[in-house]
C-alpha cells in the first residue's frame, strides 16, 4: 500500500515522541500547539504567514500560560490577537470566572432581581439551558477554589504591601447596601505579585483593618518592609499596631489630589505641574529643599494647599528609603488601582450582587487567573533590586 504525505509525516512525528523522555506528554503538547494553530487560523481568517484579502485581524505575538493537566504542567505560548482576544478552548482556568458569572445571574434570578441587563447577560451565556443542580455543582467547586484562595499560607516576608478599598453595592439582608472590600496586594521577595487578601466588610474602619492585618499574619505573614495606602487614619494606626517596624508611604497621586482640592480651577494646572516635581527628585534632600522653595512661592497666594502639603510631605517621602527599589512602583497606589479598575469593570456587569458570596466568587475568580499570569511572567520588582535593599536594612538594623 502506498503510503500518503500526510501518513508519513504522522508516522515521523511517532517517532519523535517515541524519543522523548515522556512521548505521551509531549504529544499532548504538540496536539495543543496545533488545536491553537486552526483556532486562531479560523479567528483571523488566515493562516500564519500568508497575505490575504480576507483577513478578520493579525496575530501580534505570544503570551505564556501554565496550564496544569494529568500528564503535568506545561507552558503554552498562547497566540495574541491585535483585536479581539483569543483564549483555548480547552484552557480550563479561564472557565472559572464564566462559571463564576453564569452561577451570579442564576443566583440573581432566584433571588427575584434580574434586569434586562442581567436577562441579556443569561442569554448570551446560555443560561436557559443549565439546570438547577448543575448550578448548585458548579457553585459548590467554585466555592471550594475561592476558599483556598482566600486562605492559602503566605510567604514570612514581603517587601511591600499596597493597600485600598473600592465599594460595592451588595444585596445582604434583603437589603442594598455598599460594602467596603478591602484588597491587599504584595510583592514577595523573587519580585514577582500576589493578591494576598480580598475581605469584604461593612466599612472602612481601624478594627476592620486590624482584623484584616491579622489574619494575614495568621496565614503566615511576619514582615513587611513598606506599606503604600492613602491616608485613611483608621489604616494608618492599623498598620502601626500590626506591622511593627514597617514604614508607610502615602500613596502620592492620593497625596496630590488633597493638595489640589485646596486650589482653584485657574491656578490648578500651573500649581500641579510644579508639585509633581517634588516626587521626581533624585533624592529625599532635594526633594525637600525643592519643596521649601514652592512653600515660599506659594504660601501666601495658596495658604490652605500649603499647610496640606506641609502636614503630610513627610509620609509622601518614605519611598526614598529604599533606593534600590523603583521609586514609581512604590511612591503610589497605582498597581493597586489599576487593579481595582479591572475588579470594577468585571463587577459593573453585574451591578447590584444578590450576596456577598456570589460577590466573592465572581471578583476572586478573576483575581486567580491574574495571578496565575503574574506567576508566569515577567517580575514587578526585580530579585536583585529586593535582595540589595534586604542587605542594606540588614545593615541599617
Amino acid at each position: 500500500m502506498t503510503k500518503t504525505k500526510d501518513s508519513t509525516f504522522f508516522e515521523n512525528k511517532l517517532l519523535d515522541f517515541i524519543a522523548e523522555p515522556d512521548p505521551l506528554f509531549s504529544m499532548m503538547q504538540w496536539i495543543t500547539e496545533q488545536l491553537m494553530e486552526i483556532e486562531v487560523s479560523k479567528k483571523t481568517n488566515a493562516q500564519k504567514g500568508v497575505h490575504s484579502s480576507e483577513r478578520k485581524t493579525y496575530r501580534c505575538g505570544t503570551r505564556l500560560r501554565r496550564f496544569d493537566t494529568r500528564l503535568g504542567t506545561m507552558y503554552l505560548l498562547i497566540p495574541k490577537l491585535r483585536e479581539g482576544g483569543y483564549i483555548p478552548f480547552f484552557v480550563t482556568e479561564k472557565r472559572r470566572s464564566e462559571q463564576a458569572l453564569i452561577e451570579v445571574v442564576q443566583e440573581a434570578w432566584i433571588n427575584g432581581i434580574s434586569t434586562r441587563k442581567i436577562d441579556r447577560l443569561a442569554k448570551s451565556l446560555g443560561i436557559e439551558h443549565i439546570s438547577a443542580s448543575q448550578v448548585s455543582e458548579i457553585s459548590k467547586g467554585l466555592d471550594d477554589m475561592v476558599t483556598e484562595f482566600r486562605t492559602r499560607p503566605l510567604e514570612e516576608e514581603y517587601p511591600v504591601l499596597w493597600i485600598d478599598a473600592l465599594y460595592e453595592k451588595i444585596r445582604d439582608h434583603d437589603r442594598c447596601q455598599n460594602k467596603a472590600i478591602m484588597v491587599v496586594k504584595g510583592v514577595n521577595l523573587q519580585g514577582l505579585p500576589q493578591i494576598l487578601a480580598v475581605e469584604p466588610f461593612n466599612e472602612e474602619s481601624e478594627e476592620n483593618y486590624v482584623s484584616l492585618f491579622a489574619s494575614l499574619k495568621d496565614r503566615g505573614l511576619k514582615k513587611v518592609w513598606l506599606c503604600v495606602s492613602d491616608a485613611h487614619r483608621g489604616l494608618q494606626n492599623a498598620i502601626q499596631k500590626e506591622f511593627l517596624g514597617a514604614s508607610w508611604q502615602r500613596c502620592k497621586v492620593h497625596f496630590m489630589r488633597n493638595i489640589l482640592a485646596k486650589v482653584s480651577h485657574k491656578d490648578k494646572e500651573s500649581f500641579a505641574n510644579r508639585l509633581k516635581q517634588i516626587w521626581l527628585q533624585p533624592d529625599r534632600e532635594t526633594a525637600i529643599a525643592y519643596c521649601r522653595e514652592i512653600i515660599e512661592q506659594y504660601g501666601d497666594t495658596l495658604p490652605e494647599a500649603i499647610a496640606v502639603l506641609e502636614d503630610g510631605l513627610e509620609d509622601s517621602l518614605q519611598f526614598y528609603g529604599f533606593p534600590e527599589i523603583d521609586a514609581r512602583k512604590i511612591s503610589s497606589t497605582n498597581t493597586l488601582e489599576r487593579l481595582n479598575k479591572e475588579i470594577r469593570r468585571r463587577s459593573r456587569v453585574i451591578g447590584i450582587f444578590p450576596s456577598v458570596n456570589s460577590y466573592m466568587r465572581l471578583i476572586c475568580s478573576y483575581l486567580m487567573e491574574y495571578e496565575e499570569d503574574w506567576q508566569t511572567g515577567r517580575s514587578y520588582i526585580k530579585a536583585e533590586s529586593l535582595a540589595k535593599q534586604q542587605a542594606l536594612l540588614n545593615m541599617a538594623a
